[in-house]
C-alpha cells in the first residue's frame, strides 16, 4: 500500500512539473509577441503618392485657356444661330471676333462643324492662312478659295463639297450644335486652297498654341 502511494505521488509530481513547464513556455512566447507588437506599432494606411500635374491641369493653364475667346455679334455662345446664317435663310457666314492670340502666334485657322449630324461630324467651314494680326471675320465672307478682301485667307472645302462657308442645314428634329473653333498656330501652314478639314488638322499637328470656341444651335 505504501509503495503504491509513493508511486502515485511521484507520477503526480512529474505531471505537475510538465504542466508548469508548458505554462512557462506559453507565457514566454506571449511576452515576446507583445514586445514585437509594441516595437512595430499599429498598421497605418499610407496615403497615395500625389499625382504629377501636367501643364494643362494647372490653374495658370486654365486661366490662359479661358482668356482667349471667340464671339459673334449675331448670337451668344450656346444660343440659337439666326436663320440668315443657315440654309433656310441667306446662308452666309456669321460675323466673328476675337481678342489677341497668345504671344508667338504666326497664323490663324478656323473650322466649323456639326457633331450631331446623322452620318457623323459634318464640316461647314474650313478657313486658314489668316495673319496673326487679324481680329475678326466679317459677315458673309465670300466663298472663294483665295481671299485678299475683306481678309487675307485661304478657304478649304466643306462636306457639301463646296468652298467656303455653308451654313446649318440639319434634318427636321432636335437642334444640332455647330462649333466654330479658332486656332492660334506657332507656324505658318504650307497648305494649298481647297483643303479638307482632315488636311488642315494634319497640317496643324504640333503647331496649335491655343484654341477659342463658340457654339450655336439650329433646328428645322
Amino acid at each position: 500500500m505504501v509503495m503504491r502511494m509513493l508511486k502515485s505521488n511521484g507520477t503526480s509530481v512529474v505531471l505537475c512539473k510538465a504542466v508548469m513547464m508548458l505554462v512557462l513556455i506559453a507565457a514566454v512566447m506571449l511576452l515576446a509577441s507583445c514586445r514585437r507588437q509594441e516595437q512595430s506599432g499599429p498598421a497605418v494606411e499610407q496615403p497615395p503618392a500625389p499625382a504629377t500635374l501636367t501643364q494643362e491641369d494647372t490653374p495658370a493653364a486654365e486661366e490662359e485657356e479661358m482668356s482667349w475667346q471667340l464671339e459673334s455679334s449675331a448670337f451668344e455662345d450656346g444660343a440659337n444661330i439666326p436663320i440668315e446664317y443657315t440654309c433656310s435663310g441667306e446662308d452666309v457666314s456669321p460675323p466673328l471676333t476675337w481678342a489677341d492670340p497668345p504671344e508667338g502666334t504666326a497664323q490663324l485657322a478656323l473650322i466649323c462643324d456639326d457633331p450631331d449630324a446623322p452620318a457623323g461630324t459634318w464640316v461647314h467651314w474650313v478657313i486658314y492662312g489668316m495673319p496673326a494680326d487679324v481680329r475678326k471675320l466679317p459677315r458673309a465672307v465670300p466663298p472663294e478659295e483665295t481671299l485678299t478682301e475683306p481678309v487675307v485667307a485661304t478657304q478649304g472645302s466643306n462636306d457639301f463639297r463646296t468652298v467656303g462657308y455653308q451654313g446649318p442645314c440639319p434634318p427636321s428634329g432636335a437642334p444640332h450644335r455647330y462649333f466654330f473653333r479658332l486656332y492660334a498656330l506657332s507656324e505658318e501652314l504650307e497648305l494649298a486652297p481647297n483643303a479638307t478639314k482632315a488636311d488642315l488638322v494634319a497640317a496643324m499637328e504640333g503647331k496649335v498654341l491655343a484654341e477659342a470656341k463658340l457654339m450655336g444651335k439650329f433646328a428645322r
